[in-house]
């Protein structure tokens, strides 16, 4: 059975933590499911004509996601392909919770999950945690993962394999 679960992320490595960990209980439930895993940070798309005409989702990623957060959710996609049917990164572009409520049932979302030390600011992106505690329909997960300021590998792709 396929199920779709949310990530709230900001695009930085840190926050594949947040998945890696997801991932790591799935395994080791042993659960039989597949999953369509969206990662979705929040962006405030602007209210010009020429914002609204002219941003494609292809051009706000290229301004918010890195190329290295795309190689490392591959690798970690890799690692469990008996878990991962698909990785999408996604944006939310709303400012209410009922519009919130609409993305999660037109995506069929079934699970959550987030942490507070991953906060999305700057280039346009707002934290979508409220939103997720909000929501009635999800099965929202507070995820716990630390961010080591000391590790020799900070800002590289070898950082998600570091276990801390």
């Amino acid at each position: 059975m396929t199920k779709t679960i949310l990530i709230a992320t900001d695009y930085s490595l840190e926050s594949l933590n947040i998945l890696k960990k997801v991932l790591k209980e799935k395994e080791a439930s042993e659960d039989q499911n597949q999953y369509n895993i969206l990662l979705v940070s929040g962006y405030e798309a602007g209210d010009s004509i020429r914002d609204l005409l002219f941003n494609t989702k292809s051009t706000i990623f290229n301004k918010i996601r890195p190329q290295e957060f795309c190689d490392a959710y591959g690798i970690i996609k890799n690692k469990y392909p008996h878990l991962v049917n698909k990785i999408i990164c996604d944006i939310f572009t709303g400012s209410f919770q009922r519009t919130f409520n609409n993305y999660v049932k037109a995506a069929d979302i079934v699970e959550a999950y987030y942490s507070p030390s991953i906060v999305s600011k700057g280039k346009g992106k707002f934290d979508i945690t409220q939103y997720i505690k909000k929501c009635k329909e999800l099965q929202v997960q507070e995820i716990h993962v630390e961010i080591a300021e000391a590790l020799p590998e900070r800002g590289r792709l070898a950082e998600i394999f570091v276990e801390v």
